[in-house]
C-alpha cells in the first residue's frame, strides 16, 4: 500500500510533563490513503513500508537507494529511551512502546533516584552533549565526596573508594544521582514525544528474513527491521524469545524512603553502605535537602502481609535497625510513613545469548541483577552505546542495513562484547548479598569482644581490591 511521503503511520501522542502525573492522549494523524485498524501493520517510519524513507548512496557513477534501518524498542525506561536517542542521532528510524511512562513502569516511587556513574555519563555526552548537560544540571553530584562501606552498628568506616580521580584522569563527568522521573522527562523530550507510544505494551512479535512485526496489547501491529526488548526484568520480549522462566528471589526484601533531612555530614559524604548480619542499609544525598535510603533485610519472599504494612513500615524498620548507629536510625525517624515503600528483590540467572535473528535484549531484560551496586541503569546505557555502534557499522561498511545477515551479525557482535562485563557485575552483586549472611566483625569469648580473624582478612582484601574494581566499573570502555 503506497502513500505519499507526507503521511503519518504512527499514532501521535501528546506528551504531558511527567511530574504532573498525566498520561498521553493518543490522536490519529493519517491521510485518506491509509486507515489504521487493529490488525493493520503500521510501519516504523513516517510512511508505510512500501514507501519508507530511503537515502541515496553513490557507488562509482551510480546512485542506489538504501533503506534506513527501522528500530522498534519495547520499553520506555532509561535503556529504551537512551537507545532511541542514540538511534535518532545516527539517522535511524525509531519507535518506543511503553506501557506506562507516567510512573517509569510503575516503579518510580519504589526505586527512587538512579545513580549514573562516570562511564554512563561519558556515553551520554558522546550520544548528545546537550542532553547530557541537562541531565548533569538536574542531578546531584556525589562522586566528589567520600563514598564507601561502613559497619552498621558502630558507624565506623570499613572501606572507602575514590570515584573522583578515575573520572577526572579520563576527562569524564563525575558520578551523580538523579530523580528517575526527571531523567525520563529529559530523555523523552530529546527523543521526541511523537516517537514514544505510551499505554502501548509489546506482547508478541514475529519475524522473517525481511522484517519483524510487533503486536501491542490493544491489537495494533508495527513493522520494523529490528526489535530491541528493553522492557525490564519481567520482559515480555525475553519471554517470547526463550520461554517463560521464573525470576530468582534474592533472599532480601527492600524498604526505600526519602527523608526531608539535611544532615551535618552532607557536604563531605555522598554515598554509604552500612553493613550488618543478614541486612544492609544504603544512604545517599540526592540534593535539595533530601536523603534517599534503602533498607535490605534477609527474609522469605512475600512475608510482609497487609496487616504488617498497616501497622507501620517505620515501626518495622526501627525494630530491625533500631540498635544500629545514629546515622541510620535518624534517617528512618526523619522519613514520613507515606514516603516509605516496600518491594521484594529479584534477579535472573545470566544467559549467554540475548537474541534470535532480528530481535535482541538490552538492560534488565538481558541481565537483571540485584541493586546493591546500583548498576542497572548504567549497564543499560553501556548496552545502548555498544548496540548502536554495531548497527552503525553496517552503514559505514556500505552494506544495506536491512539485510537479515548483516543485522544478525551486528546483534551477535553486540551481545558478545557486552556479556563479560555484565557477567562480572552480576556475579559481584550476588556475592555481595550472600556474604552479608556471614557478616561478623567480632567474636565474643566470655565477656571479651575480639576481632574476627576471617572478617579482618576479608576486609584487608576488600581494601586492596575495591579501588581497582571501582575504577574498572567507573570508567567502562574509557
Amino acid at each position: 500500500m503506497a502513500t505519499t511521503s507526507t503521511s503519518q503511520c504512527f499514532i501521535r501522542p501528546y506528551y504531558h510533563h511527567l511530574n504532573q502525573q498525566k498520561y498521553f492522549t493518543p490522536k490519529l494523524y493519517l491521510n485518506s490513503n491509509f486507515k489504521a485498524k487493529k490488525k493493520s501493520i503500521i510501519c516504523a517510519s513516517s510512511v508505510t513500508r512500501n514507501s519508507s524513507k530511503k537515502v541515496l548512496k553513490k557507488t562509482g557513477d551510480k546512485e542506489t537507494e538504501v533503506k534506513k534501518l527501522r528500530i522498534l524498542i519495547a520499553g520506555g525506561g532509561v535503556g529504551g529511551l537512551v537507545l532511541a536517542l542514540a538511534a535518532k542521532k545516527r539517522g535511524f528510524e525509531v519507535a518506543v512502546f511503553e506501557k506506562d511512562l507516567s510512573t517509569v513502569r510503575g516503579e518510580g516511587m519504589h526505586r527512587g533516584p538512579i545513580q549514573l556513574l562516570s562511564s554512563a555519563l561519558g556515553i551520554l555526552v558522546d550520544i548528545d552533549k546537550g542532553v547530557a548537560n541537562k541531565i548533569m544540571e538536574a542531578g546531584c553530584v556525589t562522586g566528589n565526596r567520600i563514598n564507601g562501606l561502613v559497619d552498621g552498628l558502630s558507624g565506623n568506616w570499613l572501606a572507602k573508594y575514590d570515584i573522583l580521580s578515575p573520572a577526572t584522569k579520563r576527562g569524564l563527568p563525575v558520578t551523580l544521582v538523579i530523580c528517575r522521573m526527571a531523567l525520563q522527562e529529559i530523555l523523552v523530550n530529546a527523543v521526541g514525544d511523537h516517537l514514544v507510544f505510551n499505554n502501548s505494551k509489546v506482547v508478541d512479535f514475529s519475524q522473517d528474513g525481511h522484517k519483524v512485526v510487533v503486536t501491542l496489547d490493544d491489537g495494533r501491529l508495527f513493522e520494523g527491521d529490528i526489535l530491541v526488548g528493553a522492557d525490564g526484568i519481567w520482559s515480555e520480549v525475553r519471554k517470547r524469545l526463550f520461554g517463560a522462566q521464573e525470576a530468582n528471589y534474592s533472599g532480601y526484601t527492600c524498604y526505600s524512603g526519602l527523608a526531608e533531612y539535611n544532615p551535618t555530614y552532607v557536604n563531605s559524604i555522598g554515598y554509604r553502605v552500612f553493613l550488618g548480619s543478614k541486612r544492609y542499609f544504603v544512604a545517599c544525598d540526592v540534593g535539595n535537602g533530601r536523603m534517599q535510603w534503602y533498607a535490605f533485610h534477609k527474609e522469605a519472599p512475600r512475608s510482609i502481609d497487609a496487616s504488617t504494612e498497616r501497622a507501620g513500615k517505620k515501626d518495622r524498620l526501627l525494630e530491625l535497625f533500631g540498635c544500629w548507629c545514629k546515622d541510620v536510625t535518624t534517617l528512618i525517624a526523619k522519613t514520613r510513613e507515606e514516603m516509605i515503600f516496600h518491594r521484594d528483590i529479584y534477579d535472573r540467572d545470566m544467559i549467554y545469548s540475548w537474541g534470535i535473528g532480528r530481535v535482541t535484549l538490552l538492560g534488565d531484560a538481558a541481565h537483571p541483577m540485584q541493586p546493591n551496586l546500583g548498576q542497572g541503569g548504567c549497564l543499560a546505557i553501556e548496552d545502548c552505546h555498544q548496540l548502536i555502534l554495531e548497527l552503525d557499522s553496517i552503514k559505514k561498511h556500505g552494506s544495506d542495513a536491512t539485510k537479515s545477515n548483516e543485522i544478525t551479525s551486528a546483534l551477535k557482535r553486540y551481545e558478545q562484547k557486552r556479556i563479560l562485563r555484565t557477567k562480572i557485575v552480576h556475579v559481584v552483586t550476588r556475592m555481595a548479598s550472600k556474604s552479608l549472611s556471614h557478616y561478623q566483625p567480632f567474636v565474643y569469648v566470655w565477656n571479651l569482644r575480639l576481632p574476627h580473624m576471617v572478617f579482618q582478612i576479608c576486609r584487608l582484601v576488600l581494601i586492596l581490591v575495591l579501588p581497582h574494581f571501582m575504577t574498572w566499573l567507573l570508567t567502562g570502555h574509557y
